[in-house]
């Protein structure tokens, strides 16, 4: 870590106990409390919050808690890259609020969110360090990973940061690339997300992918076959292959099995992309709540049969399968992370 000089007057600030909550979401700096100030500042965008965003957060979590130091996290919304390209819809892994959670399940105290408009695209990489890191935040030491850029024109890099941080009395580490030869990346997380390959998602995010959404009022169809369903309509931009899947949903302090649909009815009526989840062995009113749903495994794509009876067969047969998948031992490099 590159060691700049001490700020006089300042002392580490206590951890207090009960502070590792499962949300921990603070929108703007003037929110921060002096608890949380003085702290160690991992900063990015943290998409998917995966493996290798979770090594940026344990270098700053090892030094800060030896320390006795908070971790806090800085991110931003929307994405820079839909800033930069509205035009081109990003296929995000994490909404903010699952990021959030995400960030203090890997370790941190607080996440902090900056809106990315404007303003903040184009100050300059000196004044996001004394300013954002050093005033607001009230940073000692900040982390970033090798490839995370920062200010107008990205001036910011982590050469930048390590030789600007310390001027401005902060401590700065790079984490290096997480992965070998090729680093675990949001963009290939996204791309496995679109073949279906949900266990080789898995291990790179570290946990099993999660879907959020609200239930919304659909046509019963599913009722009407026998197979009630959830039905979540996903961003638009979502990439997840069209298919059936094993599935666990948090509903309220429970976690249910289910299987679910992924894709356009071709049965039916071929129209735009519905997340449908049959939960086993539920029974309850779930419209209008929001559930988060984490996908076990890729059963099979979506087909059109010759007939509604052979559907309602080739269901019966897929329910079975998402039993079997889910109720198989969990993957250790893919854990559930739904509480």
């Amino acid at each position: 870590m590159r060691r700049g000089p001490s700020r006089a007057g300042q002392t580490p600030s206590p951890r207090t106990s009960g502070r590792r909550l499962p949300e921990t979401l603070l929108i703007d700096p003037k929110d921060l409390p002096p608890a949380l100030r003085d702290g160690h500042v991992v900063v990015g965008n943290f998409d998917g919050v995966h493996r290798g965003h979770q090594s940026v957060v344990r270098q700053a979590v090892e030094p800060a808690r030896a320390a006795g130091r908070p971790v806090v996290a800085l991110t931003f919304e929307p994405h820079p890259r839909t800033f930069f390209q509205p035009d081109r819809p990003l296929f995000r892994l994490t909404g903010r609020d699952e990021k959030a959670r995400q960030l203090v399940r890997a370790g941190c105290d607080a996440v902090v969110v900056l809106t990315f408009d404007k303003a903040l695209a184009a100050i300059e990489a000196e004044d996001f360090v004394s300013h954002t890191l050093v005033e607001r935040l009230g940073a000692h030491a900040v982390v970033v990973g090798w490839d995370f850029h920062f200010g107008r024109g990205r001036a910011g890099s982590p050469a930048f940061l390590a030789e600007a941080g310390p001027r401005h009395g902060l401590y700065v580490d790079v984490a290096p690339p997480y992965g070998g030869a090729t680093p675990v990346s949001s963009s290939a997380i996204r791309d496995l997300l679109a073949e279906g390959d949900v266990a080789k998602a898995g291990r790179l995010l570290g946990r099993r992918w999660i879907v959020e959404g609200q239930v919304a009022h659909g046509d019963k169809r599913g009722r009407d076959l026998g197979y009630p369903t959830a039905n979540i309509r996903l961003a638009p931009e979502t990439r997840l292959a069209f298919g059936i899947y094993a599935v666990r949903a948090l509903v309220g302090d429970r976690i249910v099995g289910g299987a679910a649909s992924y894709g356009r009815r071709p049965q039916f009526d071929d129209g735009a992309p519905l997340f449908e989840v049959f939960l086993f062995d539920f029974s309850g009113d779930l419209y209008g709540q929001a559930l988060r749903i984490e996908l076990v495994a890729h059963l099979r794509p979506e087909l059109k049969f010759g007939s509604v009876p052979e559907l309602v067969e080739q269901m019966g047969r897929d329910v079975e399968t998402a039993r079997a998948a889910i109720a198989a031992p969990e993957d250790p490099l893919a854990p559930s992370a739904l509480v």
